[in-house]
């Protein structure tokens, strides 16, 4: 997991004020084309760059993530395009997705060297050398005075000489994107940037929030969503239960009132369709293994499933066939408010936008946010959250603890588990879970080769789950804490209590 998650860095204060001035250039509704490109002055002043050598790159940029932002592609660098180019696409009141999800800032790029290892000057020419004695390669060689060097045409990364060095001495680099990255979907381009290998990308975000120079950026709906409420649609939020600890002074109990100062009519708990999720999978599981599949993999976490499918075809059909909790959640809400309504999903996670947007779920889902984007259209609004006042609950916060533990690894497994103990009582159940897309594909590696017959297996996308997404802003470990202790406050503990099952055939 990332050493930066959780602080505010100025990558951090650049993104949130990208996504406060798009949002307010929404509500504000004035000269679209004419006011985006004032944008990247207002949020870069001054004369004098302070991030980079030239405040003109620094707005440069800007404008790339300003595009985004908006949902437009990034302009092509070897010809002239203004800022605003192709923004009548971008003002629409409906979702606008022009792939790709992920995309990379080319001369944001720093061309990190890749995979390297090297010894520093911290090297004290020891005489033991556990260095070379550990390396598998003969790679290691030495100086006429003893200090080691590496041959790197031999070198295999492996990090055994780093692991063994009393010194400390020898570290191993690698570019933040790429080890982030558990598809290895990012190679270097012809000028030693980074670049994705969409056939690979499953659209975490991993590598866009590890990225310290902010070269790695994701599209947005923000704006589009704004547009919507505008104009009247009649728009319900959804919210995942990741939301917990994001924005500091932001009860659960104040949330309604703060979404409703953004336009939202009203703010529904993502975690009631975890609890239907977890009905689907428990049943899945208790009917199909090990009669008729080995195991049986969760389905709530897109990039998890997108990898599967990508590089384990043979086991795809392994994967539940359940609805994710942010699908289910939006049809429980449609077949009860209307078809009529706008649903936008709010989250931790990049890859739903993706998610959203395929064929037979883009009628479920109208928009997504990032909890990220969600703080910029609070700031856009001047949403005080400690002036609010907490408002009750309704129906659709008849969530259970098992489902708002959704957004903690391990939280999707524990929950069909304890459903299936309260549907049979005598069936014992062996789960493996994992965590990061590397873990993840390991997991099914093992999968595949038997050595998990009978289980139910949990695989998320992201370091510590959905707490960890790449759209968060807290510090997943702290996340992870005050998720626990909101699950604890749920008005019931297991998914079977949920009083929406009735609903379940429907909405299928």
């Amino acid at each position: 997991m990332s050493t930066m998650r959780g602080i505010y860095t100025t990558v951090t204060d650049i993104r949130r004020k990208v996504f406060t001035e798009v949002a307010r250039l929404s509500y504000e509704g004035q000269d679209y084309a004419a006011e985006m490109v004032k944008l990247p002055y207002k949020i870069i002043p001054g004369e004098v760059g302070t991030h980079r050598n030239s405040i003109f790159l620094e707005r440069a940029i800007v404008s790339e993530r300003i595009r985004l932002a908006m949902g437009l592609p990034l302009r092509p660098m070897d010809e002239q395009a203004p800022t605003n180019a192709g923004i009548e696409n971008s003002v629409i009141a409906s979702k606008y997705y022009d792939p790709p999800l992920i995309n990379i800032i080319k001369f944001a790029c720093s061309a990190c060297p890749p995979k390297k290892v090297e010894v520093t000057d911290m090297c004290r020419s020891c005489l033991a050398h556990p260095c070379k004695e550990v390396c598998p390669k003969d790679a290691v060689r030495f100086t006429p005075g003893g200090r080691s060097v590496i041959d790197e045409d031999k070198c295999i990364k492996c990090g055994k000489c780093v692991d063994v060095c009393p010194y400390h001495a020898i570290v191993k680099m690698e570019r933040p994107c790429a080890a982030a990255c558990g598809m290895n979907a990012i190679g270097s381009d012809e000028l030693g940037r980074a670049k994705i290998d969409y056939d690979k990308c499953v659209s975490c975000g991993m590598c866009l929030v590890n990225c310290p120079f902010g070269a790695i950026v994701d599209k947005g709906q923000i704006f589009q969503l704004i547009q919507s409420i505008r104009q009247g649609d009649k728009n319900y939020a959804i919210v995942a239960p990741a939301f917990i600890n994001q924005f500091p002074g932001l009860t659960p109990g104040k949330l309604k009132a703060a979404m409703r100062q953004l336009g939202f009519i009203d703010t529904l708990e993502v975690a009631v369709g975890a609890d239907l999720c977890t009905i689907e999978e428990a049943k899945d599981f208790m009917r199909e293994v090990p009669e008729y599949q080995p195991f049986m993999a969760t389905s709530c976490c897109p990039s998890w499933s997108m990898m599967a499918k990508k590089l384990f075809p043979e086991l795809a059909q392994y994967i539940s066939m359940a609805m994710t909790p942010m699908v289910l959640t939006a049809r429980l809400a449609k077949s009860k408010l209307g078809r009529d309504v706008k649903i936008t999903f709010v989250g931790p996670c990049a890859a739903k936008k993706l998610e959203a947007s395929r064929r037979t779920i883009r009628s479920d889902v109208d928009f997504v946010l990032t909890f990220e984007e969600l703080m910029g259209m609070f700031e856009a609004k001047g949403v005080n959250f400690e002036t609010l006042e907490a408002e009750p609950g309704d129906d659709f916060r008849h969530a259970s603890a098992d489902g708002r533990g959704f957004a903690a690894s391990g939280g999707v497994a524990q929950a069909v588990v304890n459903a299936i103990k309260q549907m049979d009582p005598e069936r014992e159940v062996k789960v493996a879970s994992a965590q990061g897309l590397a873990d993840c594909k390991r997991l099914l590696m093992m999968a595949r080769a038997g050595k998990y017959n009978g289980y139910l297996l949990e695989g998320m996308g992201c370091p510590g789950g959905c707490v960890g997404g790449a759209g968060t802003l807290a510090d997943p470990a702290k996340a992870a804490a005050a998720l626990a202790k909101y699950s604890a406050e749920a008005p019931m503990k297991h998914s079977t209590e949920s009083p929406y099952e009735i609903d379940l055939a429907f909405l299928k």
